[in-house]
C-alpha cells in the first residue's frame, strides 16, 4: 500500500485525506496545531455557495479597491508597505481580468459538483455540521449593484446554476427578519450553509477510524526530493526531530503552500488574503427570533451570513491584503457588528466573538489542483474565499490525479 503525506489539516487537507484513504492509500496528515481546522477553516462565513462563484478579477472590483485604499473600514484594505510578493501578485491578479467570465463559470461548475460530493462524504462518514438548507439570498440596495448581479446571473446560468430574481417584497417574504431597505435580490434555493469547523473535525475523526494517521502539533521543517520520492522532516511539540520518505505528498497547507512548493521546485503563487468574521451568540429569545434563518449575501458590503443552529449567527466578510498577519483589527470587526445592528436591530450584540483567517488565494482565484514537477508531488491549495464550497470536489479531483499516476509512483 502506497504511503502518502498530506501537509495541512484544514478543510482541504481533511477532505483530501478522506478521499485518498477511500481509494486505498495509507495516509498521514501533518499539521502544526493540536486539532484539525484551527486556522482558515475555523470560523468562516459558513456558506456552501455556488451563487458566490464570481471571481474578483474584473475592472470594477479593481477600481473599487483603489477607492477604498485609505478607508480603514472598507470591504477591502491593503497595507501599502512595499513587498515584492504582494505587488507582483497584485499585478498577476490584474492580468487575470481577461479570464473573468471563464473562471467564474468554471468555479460555479466546480461548486455545483462539490455539493454532491459533500453530501456523499457526510453520509458515508456520519457527519453532522449544522447544515441549513434554506438557500442563499443575495440582497441589493443600489441599482448599479443590482444591474451587475443580472450579468453575473447570466454567467452562472452558463455553469448550470439557476437563481431567481426577486422584487423587494419577495426578498422580505423569503427572509422577514431583514430590516434593511432593499431594491431587490436573487435567491438560490440549492445553496446551503453549515459549520466548517464541525464538518472538518467530524470527518477527520471518521478518517482516523478508517486508518488515516494524524500527526498533530507537528511542524514540517524541511522537504526534500531525491528524484524518486519526497522526504519530509518534522518536529513535534517537544522538539523531537523525525524524518520519513513517502511515496507521495499532497500539499494542502493554505498560505504556507507557496513556501513548501518552492522547496520542491514549483511555483504556487498563493497569497494570504485575510478575512474576518464574528459569531453572535443568540442568548435570548428575542435575538433568536430576530436573526435570519436564510443565509444572506450583501454584495455591496461584501458580507455573508449563516445561521448555525438555534443559538449562533455567523457574519463574515472583508478582504485585507497584509501578508501573513493574524492580527484581529477592531476597525475591521466593527463594520461586521454594525452591519448586524443596522440590518437586524433586535439582535443583541453584547456577546460577539471575533475571528480572522488567511485565505490562500491564487491570482486567478482558481485553486491550484494537480501534480508538481517532481515525481509523487501534488497540490490542492489556493481556494481563496471558496475553500469550504470547493473542498469536496477538489479533494475528489486530486484523488483522481493521484490515482491516475499511482502506477508510476
Amino acid at each position: 500500500m502506497k504511503h502518502f503525506a498530506v501537509i495541512g489539516a484544514g478543510i482541504t487537507g481533511v477532505t483530501t485525506a478522506w478521499v485518498l484513504r477511500q481509494r486505498g492509500y495509507d495516509v498521514t496528515v501533518f499539521d502544526r496545531h493540536r486539532y484539525p481546522a484551527m486556522e482558515t477553516s475555523f470560523a468562516n462565513g459558513g456558506q456552501l455557495s455556488a451563487s458566490n462563484a464570481e471571481v474578483w478579477t474584473n475592472i470594477n472590483t479593481i477600481l473599487k479597491g483603489l477607492k477604498w485604499l485609505f478607508k480603514s473600514d472598507a470591504p477591502l484594505s491593503m497595507n501599502l508597505r512595499p513587498s515584492w510578493h504582494k505587488f507582483s501578485w497584485l499585478a498577476s491578479f490584474a492580468g487575470q481580468c481577461g479570464n473573468y467570465e471563464k473562471n467564474t463559470v468554471a468555479t460555479a461548475k466546480m461548486a455545483i459538483e462539490s455539493r454532491r460530493y459533500m453530501a456523499e462524504f457526510a453520509k458515508n462518514a456520519g457527519v453532522e455540521f449544522d447544515r441549513e438548507d434554506s438557500g442563499i439570498l443575495h440582497i441589493y440596495k443600489r441599482e448599479a449593484d443590482f444591474a451587475h448581479a443580472h450579468n453575473v446571473t447570466n454567467m452562472l446560468a452558463k455553469a448550470g446554476l439557476m437563481r431567481r430574481r426577486l422584487s423587494t417584497d419577495e426578498v422580505y417574504d423569503i427572509e422577514p427578519a431583514l430590516q434593511a431597505e432593499v431594491i431587490g435580490g436573487y435567491y438560490t434555493d440549492s445553496d446551503f450553509t453549515g459549520d466548517i469547523h464541525k464538518f472538518a473535525n467530524v470527518l477527520a475523526e471518521a478518517a482516523e477510524r478508517a486508518g488515516v494517521k494524524f500527526a498533530m502539533n507537528t511542524q514540517i521543517t524541511d522537504i526534500h526530493h531525491g528524484g524518486d520520492k519526497p522526504h519530509l522532516f518534522w518536529e513535534n511539540l517537544d522538539g523531537d526531530a523525525n524524518e520519513c520518505t513517502f511515496d507521495g505528498v499532497v500539499i494542502t497547507a493554505g498560505v504556507m503552500s507557496r513556501k513548501l512548493a518552492s522547496a520542491l521546485g514549483d511555483n504556487v503563487n498563493v497569497y494570504p488574503v485575510k478575512g474576518y468574521s464574528i459569531t453572535v451568540d443568540l442568548k435570548d429569545a428575542t435575538s433568536q427570533a430576530a436573526a435570519p434563518v436564510v443565509s444572506l449575501l450583501d454584495d455591496a458590503a461584501k458580507i455573508v451570513t449563516a445561521r448555525l443552529g438555534k443559538n449562533r449567527f455567523r457574519v463574515a466578510g472583508t478582504a485585507e491584503i497584509n501578508g501573513i498577519n493574524y492580527d484581529i483589527r477592531a476597525d475591521r470587526i466593527a463594520p461586521l457588528t454594525r452591519w448586524v445592528e443596522d440590518n437586524f436591530p433586535d439582535i443583541c450584540t453584547k456577546a460577539v466573538t471575533p475571528w480572522a483567517g488567511l485565505r490562500p488565494m491564487m491570482p486567478s482565484m482558481m485553486p491550484h489542483i494537480g501534480a508538481g514537477r517532481k515525481k509523487g508531488v501534488f497540490y490542492n491549495t489556493g481556494h481563496g474565499h471558496l475553500g469550504w464550497t470547493l473542498s469536496c470536489v477538489s479533494a475528489q479531483m486530486i484523488g483522481d490525479i493521484v490515482h491516475a499516476k499511482g502506477n508510476h509512483l
